[in-house]
């Protein structure tokens, strides 16, 4: 490595979070620019350790030791193309990922770890603003036809992938943008839309075509579809979400985090100058714990919520790793994210038990109690009753699976017990050259999950097409994920 001693000399750091009065009067990304001095300091901490678990940690594989090294020794350029052998996004995860990685690293058994995820992210933004990110043409053209119905990460990996192996490929979206989740799930200070648009942009130069409001089952009828391609990638995603389904559930003003959070984000577009969910003065609860609610938390606060409480059904994680989740698993730890920095109350090991009604069929507040866990289920605490005012309420609990539409019942596609689509170490459906990426195949899972079954799905259709495949295959279908 670079610097032997680096782990010992440094310390971890991180670029400075805006200030909270500033950052909530815009919707532009929190951090602040992170010099280059101090990249090279935080790559220089990663040890020559032999054996690197950052790289099994991370779902593509990605080659973390040599481009630490590498802007370590200021190769930059070496160090994106290093990066893009294993991600065609590295601008997405970057900001987005949980980064499994740094859990997996291995000075982070004693230390605090290598801040993978932040040298990663100043390597591809180096990379754009120097102009070394440029389309691959691919130099052979195939002729076989390819179909990628959904815009997501996975998507768009997929894509990009038989694109460069020289198939014909058009991208189906049923938006009115390209992205999916990372255009409309995503809010604009999580990862502001100009990375997606010059990612497309090369995508385009490269020859992928893709189409807008192209909706299968509608305007895109399947069995033509599957007629007019060689094969098809579905990467639809797991966008049925769970429901709370509570006495009051249907009085006004309680919505789906993703009935609220597209609508923030077409503000940000231009698309609206205010949101039909706007929580402007009213008090908000959040019914969910993870990223989406704390997605949830900042969009509320930037739209002046008087006030923000976020209600998590399981106990308050710890502050450290526990015994039961040692080292290189994901550490399961208490965390603040940007949003929580900003404000809102979170409260734990609570249930609601219904909504209460204002009297003119609206939400006013939350019977909620406190929970137990006894024998492996959440019982009860009794004499804890009380109830939290509200004028909106978010559930923000997560996705049961792929929508379940007459066009998937056409094709004649078979789902698993968990209700995704089936598919074989190919990622291949049982209904042949129909194949399936990320989400819709995984269930709900990471940004970098689904780029990585992008990736691994491309390689099951160059082979199929083809007979063989020269396109890299990171991940086993049949492997969960351990966030």
């Amino acid at each position: 490595m670079g610097e032997t001693s680096g782990f010992l000399r440094w310390d971890r750091e991180l670029p400075e979070r805006r200030p909270v009065p500033v950052r909530l009067k815009d919707w532009k990304e929190v951090y602040q620019d992170f010099p280059t001095d101090k990249v090279a300091v935080q790559a220089g901490r990663c040890m020559d350790c032999g054996i690197p678990f950052c790289n099994n940690g991370c779902p593509l594989g990605n080659l973390i030791p040599d481009w630490n090294d590498l802007v370590y020794r200021d190769q930059w350029r070496a160090a994106i193309d290093r990066l893009h052998a294993t991600n065609n996004f590295p601008e997405f995860t970057g900001r987005l990922c949980p980064a499994p990685c740094e859990s997996a690293c291995v000075l982070g058994i004693n230390q605090p770890p290598v801040a993978i995820k932040q040298v990663e992210v100043e390597i591809i933004d180096r990379a754009f603003a120097e102009g070394w990110v440029q389309p691959q043409i691919p130099s052979v053209r195939t002729g076989r036809r390819v179909a990628v119905v959904g815009s997501g990460p996975a998507g768009l990996a997929a894509a990009q992938q038989l694109t460069r192996a020289g198939h014909d490929v058009v991208v189906l979206e049923r938006a009115d943008r390209i992205g999916g989740l990372l255009r409309y799930g995503i809010p604009e200070f999580k990862m502001e839309k100009h990375h997606i648009d010059r990612r497309l942009e090369q995508m385009r130069a490269e020859g992928t075509e893709f189409r807008t409001e192209a909706v299968v089952g509608e305007n895109i009828d399947i069995d033509v579809l599957r007629a007019s391609h060689d094969a098809i990638v579905l990467a639809c995603g797991a966008t049925s979400w769970r429901d709370l389904p509570v006495p009051g559930r249907e009085l006004q003003n309680i919505h789906q985090a993703m009935e609220y959070l597209p609508n923030a984000n077409r503000v940000q577009l231009g698309d609206m100058e205010r949101s039909p969910i706007d929580v402007a003065g009213g008090h908000v609860v959040i019914i969910g714990g993870g990223d989406t609610g704390a997605d949830c938390l900042g969009t509320a606060l930037r739209q002046g919520a008087a006030s923000v409480t976020q209600l998590e059904i399981m106990p308050r994680p710890p502050a450290e790793r526990g015994e039961g989740n040692p080292w290189p698993q994901y550490a399961m730890v208490y965390r603040v994210s940007s949003a929580h920095e900003e404000g809102g109350e979170r409260i734990y090991s609570v249930n609601t038990e219904r909504f209460i009604d204002d009297g003119n069929g609206a939400v006013a507040g939350l019977a909620i109690h406190e929970v137990e866990m006894v024998d492996g289920r959440f019982t009860k605490v009794e004499g804890t009753d009380q109830v939290l005012p509200a004028d909106y309420v978010f559930l923000a609990l997560g996705f049961v699976g792929p929508e379940k539409g007459s066009w998937l019942e056409q094709l004649g596609i078979a789902l698993d017990e968990r209700g995704n689509v089936a598919r074989d170490d190919q990622y291949m459906s049982n209904v042949p050259g129909v194949f399936v990426a990320g989400d819709m195949g995984r269930g709900q899972s990471l940004i970098v999950w689904a780029i990585a079954e992008g990736r691994a799905a491309a390689a099951g259709v160059d082979e199929f097409l083809m007979g063989e495949t020269r396109l890299m295959r990171p991940v086993d279908p049949t492997s969960r994920p351990l966030v």
